[in-house]
């Protein structure tokens, strides 16, 4: 790990967050209005600061070359004069900085000269100072900013590799915390000539945090900057990249800052930890996909089993082929049908978990229809069915009455589009709506075979998409849309019940944003105009207050007379949902406390362990067994 340094209350280093400047520089052309809405952009696009430059040209330039530029070559008669016109006021600078504020953005200033770097220091206070490529070198300048005990950020861009070294010297001598900035000095920077691997070179050679300094067209090699290690990414920035001025050309405009901000968010988090682990949505692919070791013929237990008694097959929620060496000579420790798929107890020993049943608090399975009875050894209180679009078109037959309860999750999916109760596409509403009524219609069915005169629905309110929706309206919208298509529902006979949702769920295969009922808030809402109830989902809850940092038991409390019924998990991160109890990061001690608490007097809960129907419930009878010195 490289160290870090601190900019106002940031770190900046490898581990930490992109530190993004907006460098707005001097494409202002003088204009406090244009500099505002330079910082309106800055802002908007989610940059951490907004820098501007600040010079005193007499101290940088000669008096001959000041009077006269036309005694220079072409680029100081193009240049003086634009900088001269170009100078912002102390009363400019003094709104600027109060406009940061109210736009909660860092307000920096490179300063070109001593002057310059007195004046900033004077009045504003910065959190760090910028060294500018052409000032490198300036031992002068940077001693005299070493007085303001401020980290520096050095761009060195225009010098050699020995002149690099004599200033991270000279730097590390006045014990400064400092970065650096790779930089190619041109405008715009030609591809061929960025060399971004010397990123590498500068954080190899010298320890400190590197970042990059951005002169090229587009944003691809500002982004793979962040992916080659680079902690801060400085780019110009410009309201049109056609008005007059030296760096508007090789600026971005507002889309282009924000797309670039939006794109090193996702990078960072595409970075990772560099541990190789399976993703909940790979997980789901890999059944699909992946093959299991399954029996090629009838196999009788304690018969022996030889290779040619084992196939390979999908799907793969079986003992992995990679373990076929192991199965080989094994007596069977159980009858095996032929395609039957193989498991990890066929080669060890699985002592089944005795659950618990003397829970106060009635507690139930989630199940299929085509595994009820071997899940009724286990006595739950209820059974609550997961239903699937293709359950509706099968009808259920029972033998018995089962003298258990009854509850259902309405199903998620109809053939390959998800059900959106909320959706703002009304065909995609109104499909939702009769679908959801359909599972209800089942579940009126349903209990003639159940002791449930009621039986809880729980359904998911919707919200999901590929990409987040920011705007206020359109989630109040979602939200209306909801209690719309709940108001048109009959739910005569059943309880209807709105789940909370994880913030990043998994649909085909693949990780989607939620836009909506994450929050308990939302369902809270929604509870009170539809003068309705809740499933709380703990692992969901747990995933979204991860992520927004917010009080997950506040936040709990706030819905607790309206939650009827809890799915029980585990969860970490932000799309860690459904673990193992004990495998994430819920307190399962204050969650039993806060469950005795709940006043519903028909509460209900099951636990919701991610793939814990497979193997006989095996994962549900686990949870079953960690659950009791908790739950009452």
């Amino acid at each position: 790990m490289q160290p870090t340094i601190k900019i106002g209350q940031r770190l900046v280093g490898d581990g930490q967050l992109t530190f993004i400047i907006a460098e707005a520089g001097i494409n202002h052309n003088g204009s406090l209005r244009i500099a505002k809405k330079l910082i309106d952009a800055a802002a908007s696009s989610k940059a951490d600061c907004v820098k501007f430059q600040t010079r005193h040209l007499a101290e940088i330039y000669t008096k001959k070359i000041l009077s006269n530029p036309n005694l220079g070559e072409q680029s100081f008669q193009y240049m003086i004069p634009l900088l001269k016109e170009f100078e912002l006021s102390l009363v400019d600078y003094k709104i600027l900085t109060k406009y940061c504020q109210q736009k909660n953005i860092i307000f920096s200033s490179t300063p070109f000269d001593k002057k310059s770097a007195d004046f900033l220091r004077n009045h504003f206070q910065l959190d760090f100072y910028k060294i500018g490529s052409p000032d490198m070198t300036n031992f002068d300048l940077i001693e005299h900013l070493a007085k303001f005990k401020k980290p520096l950020i050095v761009s060195v861009g225009m010098a050699t590799m020995p002149e690099i070294e004599a200033t991270v010297k000279f730097l590390k001598k006045l014990k400064l915390d400092f970065a650096l900035l790779h930089c190619n000095s041109t405008y715009p920077a030609p591809w061929d000539q960025v060399n971004l691997k010397f990123i590498k070179t500068l954080k190899d050679r010298f320890g400190v945090p590197v970042g990059y300094s951005g002169h090229e067209l587009g944003i691809a090699v500002s982004e793979a900057a962040v992916a080659l290690g680079a902690c801060i990414i400085e780019r110009h920035i410009t309201l049109d990249r056609t008005m007059k001025g030296p760096d508007h050309a090789a600026s971005l405009e507002p889309i282009g800052l924000e797309k670039l901000v939006r794109d090193i968010r996702n990078i960072e988090k595409a970075m990772g930890d560099g541990k190789k682990s399976i993703s909940r949505g790979e997980i789901l692919n890999r059944e699909v996909l992946a093959k299991s070791l399954v029996a090629a013929v009838d196999i009788k237990k304690d018969e022996k089993i030889s290779r040619s008694k084992i196939s390979v097959l999908g799907p793969g929620k079986g003992l992995s082929p990679q373990k076929i060496f192991e199965l080989v000579g094994l007596l069977a420790k159980r009858n095996l049908k032929k395609d039957e798929l193989f498991q990890e107890e066929d080669l060890t020993t699985w002592h089944e978990p005795k659950p618990y049943l003397d829970y106060q608090t009635p507690w139930g399975f989630k199940t299929r229809f085509s595994n009820i009875d071997e899940l009724l050894k286990y006595r739950p209180h209820f059974l609550e069915f997961h239903l699937t679009d293709k359950d509706l078109k099968v009808e259920f037959k029972a033998k018995k009455k089962y003298t258990i309860g009854l509850a259902a999750h309405a199903p998620e999916y109809h053939f390959r589009d998800i059900l959106d109760l909320s959706s703002l596409d009304e065909d995609e509403r109104k499909m939702a709506v009769k679908l959801t009524q359909k599972a209800i219609d089942k579940v009126i069915n349903l209990k003639k075979y159940f002791t449930s005169e009621k039986p809880k629905i729980i359904v998911h309110p919707g919200g999901m998409a590929l990409e987040a929706i920011t705007d206020q309206a359109s989630h109040q919208q979602i939200l209306a849309n909801f209690i719309k298509s709940a108001k048109e529902l009959n739910l005569d006979g059943v309880e209807f019940l709105p789940e909370n949702l994880p913030p990043r769920p998994w649909y085909f295969g693949g990780q989607w944003i939620e836009n909506a009922f994450c929050d308990l808030n939302d369902l809270y809402e929604i509870c009170r105009q539809l003068n309705s109830r809740m499933c709380l989902d703990t692992s969901h809850a747990e995933l979204y207050y991860n992520l927004t940092n917010q009080d997950y038991w506040l936040a709990l409390e706030k819905v607790k007379k309206y939650i009827a019924h809890i799915h029980i998990a585990d969860g970490y991160g932000t799309d860690g949902e459904g673990v193992q109890i004990g495998e994430g990061e819920i307190d399962f001690k204050k969650l039993g406390q806060f469950i005795t608490t709940i006043t519903a007097k028909d509460l209900t809960w099951v636990p919701e362990i991610w793939q814990g129907h497979q193997k006989n419930g095996q994962g549900f009878l686990v949870a079953l067994e960690r659950l009791k010195p908790y739950i009452k």
